[in-house]
């Protein structure tokens, strides 16, 4: 199963937020290459929730609920989006400094594509995450 990772600046939209919605629409996505990955997201799939900017940290796992349509956002039919629902909030989140201390995950997009709001992440990545925030 493929794994994701998507970025939000926690006072435009958090974690808890994601929450309290039970899911949401992720629009509003202005990247080539993260449009690519929305396109490329399938349902069930499981996606980290990283607050960047403020935090810059990871501090959740979404699910996939829905697979790409046109954002309800633009007219432009050449952007997407994926909805996306809460599955557990970490129980430790794991800071962008911790991730890129971790030689492990020097290859990881977070670490070389700092700037990509939609990104891949590969079964390795997704299995060191979960051992730093201390998830089984």
């Amino acid at each position: 199963m493929p794994y994701w990772l998507v970025k939000s600046e926690p006072f435009k939209y958090n974690w808890e937020q994601l929450v309290k919605d039970k899911q949401t629409c992720w629009d509003g996505v202005r990247n080539y290459a993260a449009r690519i990955h929305l396109k490329a997201m399938k349902k069930g799939d499981e996606v980290l929730f990283y607050h960047s900017n403020e935090g810059m940290e990871i501090v959740g796992i979404a699910k996939v609920a829905k697979e790409f349509y046109q954002d309800p956002t633009t007219k432009d039919d050449a952007w997407v989006v994926v909805d996306l629902k809460p599955v557990k909030k970490l129980k430790k989140p794991v800071t962008l400094a911790l991730v890129k201390a971790d030689m492990r995950l020097s290859e990881m997009a977070l670490v070389r594509l700092g700037r990509l709001s939609v990104q891949p992440v590969t079964h390795e990545e997704w299995k060191i995450i979960m051992e730093l925030a201390g998830e089984k």
